[in-house]
């Protein structure tokens, strides 16, 4: 009698990852309706028990770095616990990797975003692989024979792990190399060097701090050449069968993100091929940067909306105090505004991914640091207070929550923290004036529709018309929170839109999530944002 179980949350497994209210508007939005059909069968699959269990074995049993084979060669091989090849294999399978940017006829990149948000959930640490995969793409248009060369199985959906000649393998994986450790985010500090030879081909030498899935096929690696800082693609295996010069001198142990390997690889001797101008190479890689911020932010919503399902679902179920926990006004207040963080973000980042199908360079320029370094920054937040409407519950491992807590932090990290993309920003509004009339386009559609957003812009124009480099994180701060009202006043329910301004814009809110003024109809985004079963 002693061990009944009772007023605990049945597992949260069963359902539909997809059948997200505020992610299935977007999706009609952009223009990716078309796709909802395969979107909701990888949501119903992300919500099942099976996947879940690949989530936490590929944590528990982390990549191992196998440098030798017995017999003493050199490999630089990573071994991976099979779970971590069943979330690949799903994840290239969907499309979450290059297939965004093979020829076809569909808004794909707003269909790719919502899928990658929703099997996102399921773990985060594969799809890091995944991202820099769909973002090597963009880059490697700029050497055209290369393109050709390693396009097609960069766009597949067939995943084939292991060390091959990519000419042989059914699909591809791509990396980059930019960091080390002398300079971190200044990348132009880099001692890498590059020397070209006769046939054409570079070779390197140097070592990197930080190469993020050095299991992949390919990499984009920075170097210096005798023209300055240089792009160059490096492969794993060369054409001729040959292991290339990728010296992996160990693996990264990481706060977060342990299902995925990070390394420090060395270069001796490490043949690649020059992508794009000579002395160009920062900006050839950016593409593959900004790519990335992209998905960053896709992640950082991703991570925000399955810590809120955990949240709802945990108060459906929990009693206190003789009723349920979501029908007590407190907690219902902290859920709602839990709900309005996710929402923002789900805008947001469907909004960017929609300006990629249309073409949208001016706005996506300002924009997705923008919504990089908020939305990003958020995360962490929304996760602590999620985890919290569990109590002891979400604090222990098999609640999937800490993983996601531990996992929070590291979108705004990758790709430039905080500051680097504050001060992107800064630079992007001084020197790019098309980007920030792009931008002040979109936050001024909703003109007139809310007194609170009007009242935002007009302050917002204020604040850019004396930029300074003290103030860049307050500047980026306020052009995300203003894209989002925008948005959400456009797009969203009253009930969303109204709260959102009156929180995030009209200063009525506490330091912490919960702190709704009255009239907020919290119960309504609530049950908006409860994860559907059935």
């Amino acid at each position: 009698m002693t061990h009944d179980v009772f007023n605990q949350p049945p597992p949260l497994v069963g359902y539909d990852v997809a059948a997200d209210t505020a992610l299935l508007e977007a999706v009609r939005r952009e223009g990716a309706d078309w796709s909802l059909e395969a979107l909701h069968e990888l949501g119903r699959r992300a919500g099942e028990a099976e996947p879940r269990r690949w989530a936490e074995d590929a944590n528990a049993y982390p990549p191992k770095l196998r440098t030798h084979d017995r017999y003493g060669n050199r490999i630089d091989e990573v071994d991976f616990h099979p779970a971590w090849h069943e979330l690949m294999r799903t994840a290239v399978g969907a499309g979450l990797a290059g297939s965004a940017w093979a020829p076809g006829e569909h808004p794909t990149h707003a269909a790719r975003a919502a899928a990658l948000y929703t099997w996102s959930q399921v773990e985060a640490g594969h799809t890091c692989p995944i991202s820099m995969t769909y973002a090597v793409i963009p880059a490697l248009q700029h050497e055209p024979s290369l393109a050709a060369a390693y396009g097609p199985p960069l766009t597949s959906r067939e995943y084939d792990p292991g060390l091959r000649v990519p000419a042989t393998k059914r699909g591809l994986l791509a990396g980059m190399g930019m960091t080390e450790k002398q300079g971190g985010s200044d990348v132009r500090a880099n001692t890498t060097r590059a020397a070209v030879t006769a046939d054409g081909s570079w070779r390197l030498r140097g070592h990197k701090w930080f190469t993020s899935a050095p299991m992949c096929d390919l990499f984009l690696v920075l170097a210096q050449a005798p023209a300055g800082l240089s792009c160059f693609l490096v492969p794993r295996v060369l054409p001729d069968g040959t292991r290339n010069g990728f010296r992996i001198q160990r693996l990264k142990d990481k706060l977060g993100n342990r299902s995925n390997a990070s390394g420090e690889p060395e270069f001796e001797n490490t043949v690649g091929w020059l992508v794009g101008p000579e002395g160009r190479g920062v900006r050839t890689i950016i593409e593959m940067v900004a790519t990335t911020r992209l998905d960053c932010v896709i992640g950082s919503a991703s991570g925000m909306r399955a810590a809120l399902t955990q949240a709802i679902h945990h108060a459906r179920h929990r009693s206190a105090f003789g009723r349920p926990l979501i029908e007590q006004p407190l907690m219902t207040a902290v859920l709602a505004d839990l709900a309005l963080e996710t929402e923002a973000a789900t805008a947001l980042m469907m909004r960017l991914a929609g300006a990629v199908d249309r073409g949208e360079a001016a706005f996506r320029r300002l924009a997705v640091a923008v919504g990089k370094f908020w939305v990003c920054k958020r995360q962490p937040a929304v996760v602590g207070e999620a985890l919290e409407c569990l109590g002891g519950n979400g604090y222990v491992e098999e609640s999937g929550l800490p993983r996601l807590y531990r996992d929070a932090p590291l979108n705004s990290i990758w790709e430039g923290s905080g500051n680097v993309q504050a001060l992107d920003v800064l630079r992007t509004l001084g020197r790019e004036p098309e980007a920030a009339e792009a931008f002040l386009a979109e936050v001024t559609a909703a003109g007139g529709a809310d007194r609170r957003l009007d009242d935002a812009v007009t302050g917002l124009k204020d604040l850019l018309a004396r930029p300074e480099e003290s103030q860049a994180r307050r500047i980026t701060e306020r052009l995300a929170v203003v894209l989002q009202a925008s948005l959400l006043v456009r797009h969203a329910p009253a009930a969303v839109a109204d709260a959102f301004c009156a929180t995030r814009l009209g200063g009525d809110h506490g330091e912490t999530f919960g702190t709704l003024p009255p009239g907020v109809r919290a119960a309504e985004i609530v049950a908006r944002n409860a994860p559907a079963f059935g």
